[in-house]
């Protein structure tokens, strides 16, 4: 079923996250995304707080970056939470941001090898499996959690260029598609994902979720939307966002959904004057989505 969410971007400070998940949660908004960028807003922590803020509101984490933790410490941050609520976390790993990486000494020469060890791992430390590995990033000697999820959740891996995308089919239970991925890269993405899955003789399809920029309203909405994209240097090509009313974004999201999208996540601009206002937008494209 197609699914619709919304983001906290951590260009917000911390305090406002409150609000926003109350918002979100009476709006109707069926998800929250977070995600970690250097040297913002801890997603574990913002995570852990979103979901004691709420009652229903499923949390995602799209996504956190690997070279930063250890893959022990990242399965004890999402187990711990799940445990706590469970079925309400959506985890996500990515490569990282490479300068920021280099910032914190964390940048390895070969971000692909780096998921390629990572994702599995994890995977297997959330399944309640001990798992013992030397790799050229991942190294583990008999590990087990003490406290494994029930049930494990999901975890996403974030991809762009084919060869990530093809890998996270192969290694990760979901793709993040990140903002400026038009209706065609989607559509090239899933096929590229399905194909990675398929060569890793895996059953079944990865869950896509791709992040939309939106902004809610007339002339007003549609500058900030296009300030935000030039901010992001995004290519002429790349220059996507959603804006007018909740049919019009509803409209948008549809396209994506057409081509294999499961999620679509609608993205507040950086400089959204009502955040609250907008997960109340959310909430109704999500009910048009629903039918």
């Amino acid at each position: 079923m197609p699914r619709i969410g919304a983001i906290f971007q951590p260009a917000f400070p911390p305090e406002r996250l409150r609000p926003v998940v109350e918002a979100a949660e009476a709006g109707g908004v069926p998800e929250l995304w977070l995600w970690e960028d250097c040297f913002q807003e801890s997603a574990f922590a913002t995570a852990a707080a979103a979901l004691a803020w709420s009652e229903r509101l499923r949390v995602g984490i799209g996504v956190t970056p690997m070279p930063l933790r250890n893959v022990a410490v990242t399965a004890m941050e999402i187990a711990t939470i799940e445990r706590m609520f469970p079925g309400r976390l959506l985890p996500g790993v990515g490569h990282g941001v490479q300068r920021w990486m280099a910032q914190t000494g964390s940048r390895v020469a070969s971000p692909l090898t780096l998921m390629r060890e990572y994702a599995p791992a994890l995977r297997q430390l959330l399944a309640g499996d001990e798992v013992t590995t030397s790799g050229r990033y991942v190294t583990l000697d008999r590990v087990r959690l003490d406290w494994p999820p029930a049930v494990a959740p999901l975890v996403y891996a974030a991809g762009e260029g084919p060869k990530t995308l093809k890998l996270t089919g192969e290694v990760a239970d979901g793709t993040v598609l990140t903002g400026g991925t038009t209706v065609d890269r989607a559509a090239e993405a899933v096929a590229a994902i399905a194909a990675g899955r398929t060569a890793a003789g895996r059953e079944g399809r990865n869950e896509v979720v791709v992040y939309l920029l939106a902004a809610f309203g007339g002339g007003d909405a549609d500058a900030r939307a296009k300030t935000e994209l030039t901010r992001w240097n995004m290519p002429e090509d790349q220059r996507l966002a959603a804006v007018g009313d909740a049919s019009d974004v509803t409209e948008l999201a549809a396209r994506f959904f057409d081509v294999g999208v499961d999620a679509v996540v609608l993205q507040p601009t950086s400089d959204e004057p009502d955040l609250e206002g907008f997960m109340r937008s959310v909430g109704e494209v999500a009910r048009l989505v629903a039918g």
